[in-house]
């Protein structure tokens, strides 16, 4: 049975991934690692696996690897869009740094290993309708800089020594369970958390700004069928695009306000 590490577990993605991988796999066989203890309330085992940890410490993530056998890795701590555009050193050293991090055990250890890639790689030149999988890449922020620069590594890990390492580039990920890390996309999560609080919204974002998004669950099950596929199946190695359903901020509040006709929202 396999032993999982959820990197970030406590993070929007992570925190939910990790109750499905639970279901699977039995609680004690996956391990949860994030900079910061897990929330009191957020409904696991207390005695299942947690790890306090910077991804960007090797040793300790050798430690963690090594001390819980384990043979698949999600990793997910990242510095999001809006986060690494007001530090970007930082964002550089930990998403870029923890990756690397990452990939040297998998080689080391024989891991399996999901790391996600986002449409920040896209940019103003990239195909808006239909988008290709091979495409202009013309990412304008330093969190699609280091996710373009995160996908080269991963191709380069496979073609290079064979490392088995796979990635969605995820578009938005609609969610409750956690509030917002600071990614261009949280206005939607934020905005309906605002009305469910019968609160106005202010949004960073034009009115008219259409992008991609996509219900965490969906993301979920495209994550664990993506993993469960066997490798000769997989024909990309740096990221696959995966799409929903894409909506501007004004066609998302005309859909709240039909359900909270007092809410409001300022651009």
């Amino acid at each position: 049975m396999s032993r999982v590490l959820v990197t970030g577990a406590n993070g929007q993605i992570g925190s939910e991934l990790v109750d499905v991988l639970r279901k699977r796999h039995g609680s004690q066989q996956v391990v949860r690692l994030d900079l910061r203890p897990p929330p009191t309330s957020n409904g696991q085992p207390p005695d299942a696996p947690f790890e306090v940890a910077d991804v960007r410490d090797r040793e300790t993530l050798a430690e963690i690897v090594s001390t819980y056998d384990v043979d698949v890795v999600y990793h997910l701590a990242s510095l999001l869009s809006a986060t690494g555009e007001d530090h970007p050193d930082r964002a550089w050293d930990v998403n870029m740094g923890g990756l690397k991090n990452v990939l040297d055990l998998a080689r080391q250890h024989d891991l399996r290993v999901f790391w996600p890639s986002s449409i920040a790689v896209f940019g103003p030149s990239t195909p808006r309708t239909d988008t290709p999988q091979n495409t202009v890449l013309d990412p304008a922020t330093m969190y699609g800089v280091t996710k373009r620069s995160g996908e080269l590594l991963c191709r380069y890990y496979h073609r290079r020594y064979g490392l088995d390492v796979r990635s969605l580039r995820y578009p938005g990920l609609i969610s409750y369970k956690t509030t917002p890390g600071g990614g261009t996309t949280d206005y939607a999560v934020d905005m309906y958390r605002r009305a469910a609080e019968g609160k106005d919204y202010t949004c960073f974002l034009k009115k008219d700004a259409r992008l991609p998004m996509m219900y965490m669950p969906d993301a979920i099950r495209a994550t664990l069928d993506l993993m469960a596929a066997a490798p000769a199946d997989l024909t990309v190695r740096d990221s696959y695009n995966v799409a929903a359903v894409s909506f501007s901020p004004e066609e998302l509040e005309a859909v709240l306000r039909r359900r909270t006709p007092d809410f409001t929202c300022t651009y």
